[in-house]
């Protein structure tokens, strides 16, 4: 996989401090009070910013060998939709999933979704993703529901991590943990 160049690099960012970095008083996911935030959905939906992450991701995916790629919906959704498709014309097709926070009451019933009938990701080496870390636990929600599945956990990734603790969880839980930016970086802006 082709890694993104220190400009296309510096583009991205560009991206997420203009679309998704906001200053102010915010509750956190994980429940925490911060006086910044991420909303990753204007950059991950915006054309040029869903081609750059999902080239940042994959090179990640690729790395650790994983065949399949999902995370906790909503977040994790644009992400796979766009990397899917990116890893197809790469020539290197991962195939995506999402895990549903709480499974539907109707249809298929299922937690994990975006796979063919019948299949499920037993035996499957997969990659979850997120948009933003803070403690590592939502994330770890989704590899959770994989794990139960019978998927091989090979790598949790971010595109930004807050550095509220999600590398320690992951170090202690024994799961590589990849970011593509971390919290600084925008911060010292």
């Amino acid at each position: 996989m082709t890694a993104l160049t220190p400009a296309e690099r510096a583009r991205l960012a560009d991206i997420i401090f203009a679309r998704s970095f906001g200053r102010g008083k915010v509750v956190l996911a994980s429940g925490k009070e911060s006086d910044f935030y991420f909303d990753m959905k204007p950059s991950m939906l915006h054309p040029e910013g869903a081609a750059l992450i999902a080239r940042a991701v994959l090179e990640e995916v690729s790395k650790s060998g994983a065949t399949h790629v999902g995370g906790l919906e909503m977040g994790a959704v644009p992400i796979t939709g766009a990397l899917c498709q990116h890893s197809f014309e790469a020539g290197a097709p991962v195939q995506g999933f999402f895990v549903r926070k709480q499974v539907k009451d109707h249809g298929a019933k299922k937690r994990v979704e975006g796979l063919p009938k019948g299949e499920t990701l037993a035996g499957k080496d997969i990659v979850i993703v997120e948009d933003v870390t803070t403690t590592g636990e939502s994330a770890w929600k989704a590899a959770q529901a994989c794990i139960e599945d019978g998927a091989n956990l090979k790598l949790v990734v971010t595109i930004v991590d807050r550095e509220d603790g999600a590398e320690e969880f992951y170090k202690e839980k024994g799961v590589p943990f990849a970011t593509i930016f971390r919290a600084r970086e925008f911060l010292a802006r």
